[in-house]
């Protein structure tokens, strides 16, 4: 049985000063996104996704990003992939991705998470935020996590002035721009099967990156696919009113001419890796593939959890220019993905 399956990328937008690198500083990342997230939907490809890192060379205020990516393309779906939420005010969050959703015409798909270890210790502070009494941070993530949600839902809750400076519409005011559908377009980066399931409850999408706890000590692939039937099974147990859906990121690269050849032959991890990124948390990391495309389309079929997911999400090496990048989805999306099924 073949089933079409969604394909895009995923970029961390790193820039660094070197003269070996295509991306040299924040605009050449900014810029770039823009520029391939025009070439992949050129390609057929479906998504465009950018990592958001705080106090590092990286993408950092995604919505800038997304509202020009969105001004740029007319048909590619647009995310994150994920916003700290430990850092983020969730009304601000929601004005500003609200009017990114409208630039882009109703194509945003928002990755958000409790976040991931960063550059600086309790970086979010410096953004003025902290943990209620008894809070961790984490804690702090998902509280501001439901009240984005809510507010994204179109939730009036504010008092309106009796003397506005411009009249108001009776009752309650809500946050504005108000994006129609886009509480239906969040998804929640999940690093276990318990924050899969709080994930499906609550109705967000399910992001599931290249590592999660190590739950069982089986293979990355078989232990991620788990995480996706304990969100589906939970998604299933209530009524949301829309389709849950379901993204694995892998770093992927077909070897089909020199260049490639020179940058990735022999680069792949052949097996997961188990380690911590964190205190008391041993984590669990997926291999990467790098082959020539037959090899790869055999590798990916014993995935079971990229058989499982709707959206695949190739992880790439913005530092080697745009075309090049662009060049490694095409080689996917021509190579790859029909044999597979998924075009």
């Amino acid at each position: 049985m073949t089933t079409r399956k969604s394909i895009g990328f995923l970029s961390f937008g790193h820039w660094t000063a070197h003269p070996e690198s295509a991306t040299r500083s924040g605009a050449d990342a900014l810029l770039q996104s823009i520029d391939l997230a025009v070439a992949a939907e050129e390609l057929g490809a479906d998504g465009a996704y950018f990592r958001v890192h705080h106090f590092a060379q990286q993408l950092g205020a995604p919505f800038p990003l997304l509202a020009a990516v969105g001004a740029r393309t007319s048909r590619i779906e647009i995310g994150t992939g994920v916003i700290d939420m430990r850092y983020a005010n969730p009304l601000a969050f929601a004005e500003d991705a609200g009017a990114a959703d409208l630039i882009a015409g109703g194509r945003l798909q928002l990755g958000i998470s409790r976040g991931s270890p960063e550059q600086v210790i309790d970086g979010w502070r410096y953004f003025g935020f902290s943990p209620a009494e008894g809070e961790s941070d984490a804690d702090m993530a998902r509280r501001h996590t439901e009240v984005a949600l809510e507010v994204l839902a179109g939730h009036r809750f504010a008092q309106p002035n009796p003397r506005p400076m411009f009249p108001n519409p009776p009752g309650l005011l809500r946050i504005e721009p108000y994006a129609e559908g886009l509480r239906e377009r969040i998804w929640w980066g999940a690093g276990s099967d318990a924050t899969a399931r709080w994930a499906a409850q609550k109705g967000m999408h399910l992001m599931s990156s290249t590592l999660k706890d190590d739950e069982s000590g089986e293979a990355f692939h078989v232990q991620q696919r788990r995480q996706i039937d304990a969100f589906r099974d939970e998604w299933s147990a209530h009524d949301h009113g829309f389709e849950a859906r379901v993204s694995v990121s892998r770093s992927i690269f077909a070897i089909v001419d020199d260049r490639d050849r020179t940058y990735f032959l022999g680069s792949g991890e052949r097996a997961d890796q188990f380690g911590s990124v964190g205190p008391g948390n041993c984590s669990v990391f997926g291999r990467s593939y790098a082959d020539e495309p037959d090899a790869l389309v055999e590798q990916l079929r014993a995935d079971e959890a990229v058989a499982a997911a709707d959206m695949l999400l190739l992880t790439v090496p913005n530092q080697l220019g745009v075309d090049y990048n662009a060049h490694l989805i095409e080689s996917i999306l021509t190579h790859v993905a029909p044999a597979l099924g998924w075009r």
